[in-house]
């Protein structure tokens, strides 16, 4: 990427800066290309942002699949393809089987007809007649259960199958949602973690976004180098997932931004659990243990707004950035509860960034 689009790059949001990127350098505007370029802006992954950089103005496509293949494994779309082949063929199993069984059944049904009608008979009525009926239905019966039970066996195989593809799938979908840097849910899970918030309104007014962003992260990165930034990134992440309740849920949304959604708690709690998170980061120590190198201090500043204030995910995401930019500008190191005044002082950014 040149000179020209950095610069243009941190003049928009984020969905700019990639349809920007794409075109400038004569790529085809296609899902995985976008995605690539997402996950190099956001900064998840700085290798990957260096070796993106490094290829320039001009690109082919089979060098921008030779590095998603690198550091984003197969893609999206090819692992779907194939649980979707997966699923088709089991199914496919499956329908073969219940129409053999219907099959056998409807014969067998036929059978018991016939029999029926031929003992009803009174000219054709005799004891031999009545043996040779049981005997008959005795065999048929025989045979359709021995056919049901293979039926049954088949089935229970197919789903067997079934039920493994949806594992696959939600261990996919587990990885697909996950930051490979801090372990922590990525800004995928986010928005649609966020968009979820409204669908309970009767829980909105004890749900509160808290939005976190690493004080001067940017010097830590110039001071000691990224390898340095991206084990402080995964330690602050580690600090802030043992310093909230397990069913919290917490995320890296950018390059050292990250995202808790607290549920079940007052405006005063929410404060308690950003303030417990934010001491215990100004205390940690961060230093090299072989070098001795202290790279700390490290601290965080955290803004929170309460769901019930907001009438939609946007406005949510508004105020509570609108709250870290208090905190930043206030002194950076402390927590913000969003209050109505920080409006006029704040311009509003997109939140979205996965649309469905």
């Amino acid at each position: 990427m040149t000179t020209a689009m950095a610069q243009k790059a941190q003049s928009g949001d984020i969905v700019g800066q990639i349809i920007y990127a794409v075109r400038s350098m004569g790529l085809a505007p296609i899902p995985r290309n976008y995605q690539l370029f997402y996950e190099a802006y956001i900064g998840s992954n700085a290798e990957l942002t260096r070796d993106l950089a490094s290829l320039g103005s001009r690109t082919t496509q089979e060098e921008l699949d030779e590095i998603a293949g690198r550091y984003l494994g197969n893609g999206h779309g090819a692992v779907i393809e194939k649980a979707h082949d997966r699923l088709l063929v089991e199914l496919d199993s499956l329908l073969k089987l219940l129409r053999q069984e219907q099959a056998s059944l409807e014969s067998y049904n036929r059978l018991l007809g016939e029999t029926a009608m031929r003992i009803n008979s009174k000219t054709n009525f005799s004891s031999e007649l009545i043996r040779n009926a049981i005997a008959l239905l005795t065999e048929a019966t025989g045979d359709t259960m021995a056919h049901g039970e293979k039926t049954v066996g088949g089935v229970a195989e197919r789903s067997h199958e079934m039920d493994q593809v949806r594992k696959e799938l939600d261990e996919y979908k587990r990885i697909a949602n996950t930051d490979s840097l801090t372990r922590l849910a990525n800004r995928r899970a986010f928005d649609e973690r966020l968009a979820a918030i409204f669908d309970d309104p009767a829980a909105l007014p004890v749900t509160a976004l808290v939005l976190a962003d690493i004080d001067n992260f940017k010097k830590i990165n110039d001071s000691f180098g990224h390898p340095v930034g991206d084990k402080i990134l995964a330690t602050v992440a580690s600090v802030i997932r043992s310093n909230v309740r397990k069913e919290i849920f917490v995320a890296r949304t950018g390059g050292e931004e990250f995202a808790i959604v607290v549920q079940g708690n007052t405006v005063e709690e929410v404060m308690v659990i950003c303030e417990r998170v934010r001491r215990a980061l100004e205390t940690r120590i961060f230093r090299n243990s072989r070098s001795g190198i202290n790279y700390g201090p490290v601290t965080i500043s955290l803004g929170y707004a309460m769901a019930c204030t907001a009438a939609d995910p946007g406005e949510l995401y508004a105020k509570s950035d609108s709250a870290l930019y208090h905190a930043k500008h206030g002194g950076r190191n402390r927590t913000v509860c969003f209050e109505e005044s920080m409006r006029k002082d704040y311009a509003s950014k997109s939140w979205l960034i996965y649309k469905k």
